[in-house]
């Protein structure tokens, strides 16, 4: 479970993020929007614990910024950054050994095959395309198993197999109770995918709706007349 209670940050006088709650169930997959300025990104890193902020973040009940909350939390930033030095396959090795797991070359090798990595696994950090680069710290992410995961802006630069074989690996988090969080402008690439939806702006959260709520309405409709950007 994902729980944000009162999150407030400020850039000197800017108040970027305004006391914004909200809660993902365990199995539940959670998309946060909002338009340019809205306190989208700064709720993210916040919950990533890159940012000081009052208020209370948890992630499986542990205060996000704890050693316990980060061995149950994989996130994966809206810009990927890799080790120059490091190949493919040494940065899944190099994240289950931060992690404290054990080292699968069996989860490793299907990770490289599902994303299409397998003939690049070799090539250093700095050799690699922006989109292969966006593979490698979604698989990443993945090779730990994570109880929560955040992904921010997971399928720009992604080809269309890597976008849906992507959809398929939340998917099958989700039957395994995993809480997701994705952040997107891309809503039409998680129309199928969301349990619930909080939506941002100016700072504040102007609601959070179940997908029973939506009363047959896709993700742009309801986000268009809850801002109130766009008749709707």
């Amino acid at each position: 479970m994902l729980e944000v209670n009162g999150l407030t940050k400020k850039y000197n006088k800017v108040v970027a993020a305004d006391n914004v709650s909200f809660t993902i169930a365990d199995g539940q997959i959670g998309v946060i929007m909002g338009p340019n300025g809205s306190g989208k990104s700064t709720t993210i890193k916040s919950i990533a614990g890159l940012l000081r902020h009052s208020g209370e973040i948890t992630i499986q009940g542990y205060d996000n910024k704890s050693v316990e909350a980060k061995k149950v939390f994989g996130y994966v930033p809206e810009i990927p950054s890799m080790f120059s030095l490091l190949t493919v396959r040494e940065h899944l090795i190099y994240t289950l050994k931060a992690y404290g797991k054990k080292i699968d070359e069996e989860k490793i090798t299907s990770l490289l095959k599902t994303f299409e990595l397998e003939d690049k696994q070799d090539k250093l950090g700095d050799e690699l395309s922006k989109g292969m680069m966006q593979k490698v710290s979604i698989c990443c992410a993945l090779v730990i198993e994570p109880k929560v995961l955040m992904l921010d802006e997971p399928m720009v630069g992604l080809d269309p197999k890597a976008i849906k074989e992507l959809k398929k690996v939340v998917l099958e988090l989700k039957e395994k109770g995993t809480t997701i969080l994705i952040s997107t402008h891309m809503l039409d690439m998680v129309e199928g995918l969301w349990d619930t939806i909080v939506i941002l702006k100016n700072g504040k959260v102007l609601g959070q709706f179940d997908k029973d709520m939506a009363e047959g309405k896709n993700l742009d409709e309801i986000f268009f007349k809850v801002t109130g950007d766009l008749d709707a």
